[in-house]
C-alpha cells in the first residue's frame, strides 16, 4: 500500500475488513461480504456498546440514518443516489459503501459531457475485432457491466454531468438488470449476478445541466447529503482528513487547536455571509464545504513543511485560505477583504489571540493577489 499514492478503502483498511468479517454472524443479503450492521459500523466507527474486542474508527462523519438507508437500498433492486453540494462527502461514502458491501470501490464510471453509452455497457478491442471477429474475448465491458457479472457495486459519478442518452442506457440497465450485445451471435445477454447495484452520485448545483429524467428517478433510492454545520462534527472531518495528510505525507507538524477553531470559525462566518447575500455576485463561487476547509488546511500544512518553519501560522492559514477560496476575481477578493474588515478586524481587536495575524495574512494575501 506504501507505493501507492491514494490506495481505496479496500486495501487502505484490509486489515480491518478481514477482522470485521471473521466475527460477523449477522445475515447478509446476496453475496456480501459483510451484513447490514457490519457495513454501518465500518462506515460509522464502533461504540462501546457493540461489544467488540477492537475498536474501528469513524471514517465518514454524518446522519447515521443516512447510512442506515443508503444500505438498506443497497440490499433492495433499487439504485442509490446520493446528492449534495460539492465537498459533503457523497464519493466518500459510495466508496466506503462498495468496500464493506463487496470488497471492491473501483468499479467507476465518472460522469462528463464526453461519457457515451460504451462507458457504461461496453467497447471493443480493435485489434482482436479485425484479427479474430466479435467475441466475448474482444469485447471491453465498462466497469458497470463488470459490477453486473460479478455481482458487485457500480459506481456513477457526476450522473447529472451526463447526456441523456447515457442516462437513458442506464435505466435499461437499472430495471432490467441485463445488457444485450446484439454484435454477437450467441452468448449475446450480459446478465446481472445477485448483489450487483449501482450506487450514483450528483451535485445539487448541478441542477439543469442535465436533469433527471422521471423514469431515471424511479429507479433510485434518494438520499441527501447536507453540509455538515455542526461544529463538533465538522472539527471531527477535518482532524481526521488532516491526519491522513500527515502520515501520507509523512510530516510531523502540529495543528495547534487554536487556528483549526479559526478556520472552522471563518468558514461559518463565510456560509453566514453567503446565506444573507441577495445575489449569487455578492456570494463566493466556493461551495464552503468541510472538503474545502479540509483544502484550505492542505495547503497551508504543506506551505509550512516545505516554505515555512515547519510549525502552521495563523498568518500561513489565511494566505491559504484567501488563496483557496478566491476564484473569481475581483468578484470573491471583494468579499473576503469584506470579510477580514466587517469581521475579522472587530474580533482581532476584541478577542486576539490568533486573529491579529490571521488578519494581516489574509490581507497581505488580497493585496499580492490583487
Amino acid at each position: 500500500m506504501s507505493d501507492l499514492l491514494r490506495a481505496p478503502a479496500e486495501i487502505k483498511y484490509a486489515e480491518e475488513l478481514d477482522w470485521l468479517e471473521s466475527v460477523d454472524d449477522g445475515p447478509k443479503p446476496f453475496s456480501w461480504r459483510l451484513s447490514p450492521k457490519m457495513v454501518r459500523l465500518f462506515i460509522l466507527g464502533s461504540e462501546r456498546s457493540d461489544g467488540l474486542d477492537r475498536e474501528i474508527a469513524q471514517k465518514w462523519f454524518g446522519d447515521r440514518s443516512l447510512v442506515e438507508r443508503a444500505v438498506v437500498t443497497l440490499a433492495s433492486d433499487r439504485g442509490l443516489l446520493l446528492i449534495g453540494d460539492p465537498g459533503t462527502g457523497k464519493s466518500w461514502l459510495a466508496e466506503l459503501l462498495s468496500a464493506a458491501v463487496c470488497r471492491s470501490s473501483t468499479l467507476v464510471v465518472q460522469g462528463t459531457a464526453g461519457t457515451t453509452e460504451d462507458h457504461i455497457k461496453y467497447s471493443w478491442n480493435v485489434s482482436m475485432v479485425i484479427a479474430k471477429g466479435q467475441s466475448r474475448e474482444s469485447m471491453i465491458p465498462s466497469p458497470i457491466m463488470t459490477a453486473m457479472e460479478t455481482g458487485a457495486i457500480g459506481r456513477f459519478e457526476e450522473l447529472t454531468r451526463s447526456t441523456s442518452d447515457v442516462q437513458d442506457a442506464l435505466i435499461s440497465i437499472l430495471s432490467e438488470k441485463y445488457i444485450s450485445v446484439p454484435e454477437l451471435d450467441s452468448d449475446s445477454i450480459v446478465f446481472a449476478k445477485p448483489g450487483f447495484s449501482v450506487i450514483a452520485t450528483a451535485n445539487s448545483r448541478d441542477r439543469g445541466v442535465n436533469d433527471l429524467s422521471s423514469a431515471l428517478k424511479r429507479r433510485f433510492n434518494f438520499v441527501r447529503i447536507p453540509v455538515v454545520t455542526n461544529r463538533k462534527s465538522e472539527a471531527e472531518i477535518v482532524r481526521f482528513r488532516t491526519e491522513e495528510l500527515l502520515r501520507r505525507h509523512q510530516i510531523e507538524l502540529d495543528v495547534p487547536p487554536t487556528l483549526l477553531d479559526v478556520l472552522l470559525q471563518s468558514f461559518a462566518d463565510l456560509r453566514a455571509s453567503a446565506a444573507a447575500a441577495g445575489s449569487d455576485d455578492e456570494k463566493l463561487e466556493s461551495a464552503l464545504s468541510s472538503a474545502e476547509q479540509i483544502g484550505v488546511l492542505e495547503d497551508a500544512i504543506l506551505h509550512s513543511n516545505f516554505f515555512g518553519e515547519r510549525e502552521l501560522t495563523a498568518r500561513t492559514l489565511a494566505s491559504s485560505l484567501v488563496g483557496s477560496l478566491a476564484r473569481r476575481e475581483p468578484e470573491d477578493l471583494a468579499i473576503l477583504n469584506k470579510y477580514l474588515h466587517g469581521v475579522v478586524e472587530p474580533r482581532s481587536k476584541d478577542k486576539g489571540g490568533a486573529w491579529p495575524e490571521f488578519l494581516e495574512g489574509g490581507r497581505d494575501a488580497i493585496a499580492t493577489l490583487s
